[in-house]
């Protein structure tokens, strides 16, 4: 008996990618809790961790070994990632605020947001300074500085243990390149005048051997390209100024209506706030019951309670009490590798202690790169015997790559009855159909993806641009669209917010394209669906695939390979920075691209089929032959990686077929990658081809010339 997927009740929030969210996504991969829903809302696909941050900056480490990639631990969990900045939080309606979206609705939230140290109130530092904290800004900008050239000038604002792990690791990492001029510390206060004076002295004995100059109890006046000038007059000389001078909690917090102790969301032993219902932990926590320091040791002890209270609130269980413990090993990189370890007034450093400190950051990072690969379902003990060959070795994929094969497709639709209606233009070949409405020439068409991201916002925008694709491709403006869904199987109150978070989306895609959703229809399956009917008109005649002629030059206006990376992303082997960059690509829209391309011989929007498959239907339709240059067909980010690693969509093979003499190769294989939203293929003709190119690329689309077409049989030869 086919046992139905359970439905999901509850939605748990986790906003913030921090060190206590990501270790609680982790246990919650390892026993799901039936019921809940898990949304991480994080800025970006990646959350850098603190503990190997100096050992980055002084080059020991290289930038991917700093971050957890959240795209990768949310896929492992069943949860669903929004990579934007939370923007507010609404207590009172169980709201979250993200730009450019429908609000998140909760059951249960928590915040692990950290903290940061821009200096807002400091002339310049905003347009010449860098804050140590979010982590990820600070890595990104000094990765790009330290790969520059010539003598480097730095400074950090801020004297404190953090100042100086910083100070420290950027000294030593340009002195190795050859490229150190002057460091110097900043503080208004004593350099280290929260730090023992054990520990203080040993860290200036490590200042003196590096050549940091200190300055201290004199505060900052402004900054100025070069320049930090300070209070008493005197300028310091600095290409790469950093501010480490404190934590600063973000300023939406400030509007959340949690009760806040300077800023920081106050906590209670549970971890709660002064609203049950949601949680703060890490740097952006304040523990009311006991104060600590900021110090990712909190964080990670507390990730475990974390975890519990979240089921216990879902399952009714008792709550369980965090106790900070009231000193913790400290363990300070010295910028070579070097460490000065300290806990309960002892002191111990060298080589040995840093040694013992990367064995403790890279078992904590070991976590999270080698997640448990997720088993496939057994089969019974009797089934029929071609049945495993049916399922393949992969998951299905979702987007275009769960869409049937093209000769599955064409010999279904060849035993069609041809148009009975005058008002019925045929199109052989073309996923539109042509219609004569009063006079009036409009075309329409429908699509449907299986979800291949689990937020629905995100699928939606998806699903609408890839709709509109056809239309566009005929050079037709957009008129109405009709939604088809199909939800999974959820709690009423659960189905209402994915609902509006879908219609939400889909209607600003669609009303953005000059159309309107006018109605729909909505079931429950087995897992998300989306699909539109779309219809556009034609104020000229529509392009089809039948005007192409040789000597054309062939235009593609975004790059391939959202298949493979969709599908590696499916199977946790996409590097998250790759799948963020598809989803940014598959979600432009082709609307001004369609305006510029209106000249166009012949068109069509690359989807499941793949770059081979729908060109091969060009051809197939104009009477001509296609050159395609292999070098100059865009390629996403990592998309080449992936191919050369083996991985594949669940549809490539059946478009393989297609062009089965055309040779293989990691690249090769790409041009039979099922595409998503994929852009259009325009045959233009060869004396406007540079001056389109132009427009395009001034209009925001990476497009190429990747070809020509030739007189001859239909079909595509690689140059």
């Amino acid at each position: 008996m086919h046992t139905p997927p359970l439905p999901a009740t509850k939605d748990v929030v986790l906003i913030g990618g921090g060190h206590a969210h990501a270790l609680v996504l982790l246990k919650w991969g390892m026993r799901p809790l039936p019921g809940g829903r898990l949304t991480l809302i994080n800025p970006g696909p990646t959350a850098p961790y603190s503990g190997m941050l100096p050992g980055f900056v002084a080059g020991h480490y290289p930038r991917e070994d700093l971050d957890i990639d959240l795209v990768k631990l949310a896929r492992f969990v069943g949860a669903r990632i929004i990579l934007a900045a939370a923007e507010a939080l609404d207590a009172q309606e169980q709201l979250v605020h993200v730009p450019g979206r429908a609000p998140i609705a909760y059951d249960l939230a928590s915040l692990d947001v950290g903290i940061t140290s821009e200096m807002p109130g400091l002339a310049g530092f905003g347009e010449h300074g860098v804050p140590a904290k979010p982590l990820g800004v600070f890595a990104q900008s000094w990765d790009a500085f330290r790969h520059g050239s010539g003598p480097a000038n730095i400074a950090v604002i801020g004297g404190g243990i953090a100042g100086a792990e910083l100070i420290l690791a950027m000294t030593h990492a340009l002195s190795r390149l050859g490229r150190l001029g002057q460091a110097t510390l900043i503080d208004s206060g004593p350099v280290l005048g929260q730090a023992s004076p054990e520990v203080r002295k040993r860290l200036k004995r490590a200042f003196s051997e590096h050549r940091i100059s200190l300055v201290e109890n004199t505060s900052v006046a402004r900054l100025e390209p070069g320049v930090v000038h300070l209070a008493n007059g005197r300028m310091v000389l600095s290409d790469f100024t950093s501010g480490a001078a404190g934590a600063h909690p973000h300023d939406w917090i400030a509007g959340t209506g949690l009760k806040l102790h300077q800023g920081f969301v106050e906590v209670d032993e549970t971890l709660q706030s002064s609203c049950p219902g949601v949680f703060a932990v890490g740097d952006c926590a304040h523990l009311g019951f006991s104060p600590r320091p900021k110090a990712g040791v909190f964080a990670v002890r507390q990730a475990p309670i974390l975890y519990h209270n979240l089921r216990a609130l879902l399952t009714g269980d008792p709550l369980r009490r965090y106790k900070p413990q009231k000193d913790y090993l400290k363990l300070i990189s010295l910028g070579s590798k070097e460490a000065l370890g300290d806990r309960f007034g002892q002191q111990f450093a060298g080589a040995l202690v840093w040694r013992w400190k990367d064995r403790i950051d890279q078992n904590f990072m070991e976590q999270f790169h080698q997640l448990p690969k997720m088993e496939p379902a057994e089969l019974p003990v009797e089934h029929t015997h071609d049945l495993p060959a049916a399922l393949g070795t992969k998951p299905m994929c979702g987007g275009c790559g769960a869409k049937a094969g093209r000769g599955a497709l064409r010999a279904a639709l060849a035993r069609l009855a041809p148009p009975q209606r005058s008002d019925v233009t045929p199109l052989p070949g073309d996923d539109a159909a042509l219609l004569q409405t009063g006079g009036v020439r409009q075309v329409i068409s429908t699509d449907h993806l299986r979800a291949s991201v689990l937020d629905p916002d995100m699928m939606a925008r998806i699903a609408a641009t890839h709709a509109l694709g056809d239309i566009w491709a005929m050079g037709a403006a957009p008129q109405v669209a009709t939604a088809n869904l199909i939800l999974p199987r959820l709690s009423p109150a659960l189905q209402q917010r994915t609902l509006t978070e879908i219609m939400a989306a889909a209607s600003e895609v669609i009303q953005a394209a000059g159309a309107d959703i006018v109605g729909g229809h909505t079931s429950i399956g087995d897992e998300l669906s989306i699909g539109f009917t779309v219809t556009g008109l034609c104020e000229t005649a529509p392009i089809t695939l039948a005007g192409a002629v040789a000597g054309d030059v062939l235009i593609l206006t975004k790059p391939i390979g959202s298949g493979v990376i969709m599908a590696a992303e499916m199977a946790g082997e996409a590097r998250g920075v790759w799948v963020a960059a598809a989803l940014r690509q598959m979600c432009q829209p082709q609307a001004e691209a369609s305006r510029i391309l209106s000249k166009a011989h012949a068109m069509t929007d690359v989807t499941g089929f793949g770059l081979a498959g729908h060109l091969l239907g060009l051809c197939e339709a104009s009477g001509v032959a296609a050159q395609v240059d292999l070098a100059a067909v865009p390629l996403m980010q990592g998309a080449a990686d992936l191919s050369a690693s083996g991985l594949r969509s669940s549809l490539f093979e059946e478009n393989r077929a297609i062009c089965p003499t055309l040779g293989s190769s990691a690249t090769l294989d790409l041009l039979f990658d099922p595409q998503t939203a994929g852009g259009l293929l325009a045959a233009v003709s060869p004396d406007m081809a540079e001056d389109l190119l132009l427009q395009l690329h001034a209009a925001g689309y990476p497009a190429a010339r990747i070809g020509v077409l030739t007189a001859g049989t239909p079909e595509i030869k690689i140059t």
